[in-house]
């Protein structure tokens, strides 16, 4: 028999998932789990949404569709994205994807040779780094330092890995895991970086519209940066469409046109009658949307309210995102863990609470000493998230004072 493409040795996976099916176990066992670890959501699709995806299926609209998607969507997202971003865009600049996460790979597949270097950021979202590698690129992760209100980029950890072979970039503004979010200076400083050495940018603002307080900036509206730059958009966070799988790229338009063509070998079109949903998100109705930011906000401030009330855990509170990223590396030596899973494991046996940690978002790079996890709060209720806290206190206090072993 033969074996596997050897290149299978170089794929990655989306390690969340490894701890939601430990969670689901757990779960299924009798126990009570408090799902933190995975970025779904609960919240409902909006109904004028799903009522324009469920009459265009009833008007038949479930066969093949344009490659680059339906016009009206991409002209939708070109008109209310672009105007968002101020950026001016148009219909060619748009190319219907089947989610977010495809815009990672057909990225790369674009405009990375074997060999060529992709800066990525670690902790961050791992399929950048998985499809890098299956690609046969040169994965080149940099990091975050903590500050007062949150973290910053390494920014001599970017400059000391480009060299002639360094080709692309990756930059996730409202950062998944940390919640980080670029100053304007830091971004104007990574802008000019990608002119200088003549990167294309893969800008992923998947939580571009999960904002609490603030406006968020896209790197590509800035001088000399929208020829050089696609955006991965999609509908997943702002209108709770995670299952839905759409999506866009948002880039030069002799780029989109290689993206399209990807999208004939790839998966041939995005389902025809979920992009008339989209269309209805972008132009209909926003109140649903308005309904989920304020939930997932009032979440973030029970959470981090909590979370902060632990002795030994320091987090702090970003304006974008749903993730809290706290610092606990008093309570993980006070527990004398074995490792960040032995952590994570016992945490959940002993309480139900179910986190990732920062193992789950790329291999920690050599300088880093302090021990963090991350809490999604998207799928869970106050009420639960505030029973499950509770929990956690408890236990966690019982090191302090010395119940436990």
């Amino acid at each position: 028999m033969n074996t596997f493409a050897s290149r299978l040795g170089n794929l990655g996976t989306e390690t969340a998932f490894a701890v939601s099916q430990d969670a689901a176990m757990f779960a299924a066992e009798g126990n009570k789990m408090y799902p933190f670890h995975l970025g779904d959501m609960d919240l409902k699709t909006p109904a004028n949404i799903m009522d324009a995806a469920t009459r265009a299926m009833q008007d038949g609209k479930t066969g093949y569709n344009p490659s680059a998607g339906l016009p009206l969507l991409r002209d939708a997202i070109a008109q209310v994205e672009g105007r968002a971003r101020n950026l001016s865009l148009a219909v060619e600049n748009v190319v219907i994807q089947p989610g977010g996460k495809p815009v990672i790979s057909k990225f790369i597949q674009a405009l990375m040779n074997a060999g060529d270097g992709v800066l990525y950021p670690n902790p961050g979202y791992p399929i950048y780094e998985s499809q890098i590698n299956y690609y046969g690129g040169n994965a080149l992760p940099y990091g975050y330092l903590p500050v007062e209100n949150g973290f910053v980029i390494d920014r001599e950890a970017v400059e000391a890995q480009i060299t002639d072979t360094t080709k692309l970039l990756i930059y996730n503004n409202y950062q998944n895991p940390i919640g980080a979010e670029s100053d304007m200076d830091e971004m104007e400083w990574l802008a000019e970086l990608a002119q200088k050495h003549d990167l294309w940018v893969l800008s992923d603002e998947a939580y571009f519209h999960i904002r609490y307080e603030g406006e968020s900036e896209s790197i590509a509206a800035l001088p000399g940066m929208k020829d050089r730059t696609v955006i991965l958009y999609t509908f997943s966070k702002t209108y709770g469409m995670t299952g839905w799988r759409l999506g866009a790229a948002i880039g030069p338009a002799h780029l989109m046109q290689v993206f399209a063509k990807l999208n004939v070998n790839d998966e041939s079109c995005t389902n025809h009658f979920i992009q008339y949903g989209g269309i209805e998100a972008l132009t209909g109705d926003q109140s649903g949307a308005e309904y989920i930011l304020r939930e997932l906000k009032r979440r973030r401030d029970v959470l981090a309210l909590q979370l902060n009330s632990i002795e030994g855990v320091d987090c702090t509170i970003p304006d974008s995102t749903f993730y809290l990223f706290p610092d606990v590396t008093e309570l993980y030596h006070r527990m004398e863990a074995d490792s960040y899973e032995d952590f994570r494991s016992r945490v959940l046996r002993e309480t139900g609470v179910s986190f990732c940690t920062r193992e789950h978002f790329g291999t920690p790079l050599e300088n880093e000493d302090r021990k963090y996890i991350r809490f999604a709060y998207s799928g869970i209720t106050v009420d639960e998230l505030t029973e499950g806290l509770e929990k956690l206190k408890a236990y966690w206090k019982s090191f302090e004072i010395g119940e436990l072993v």
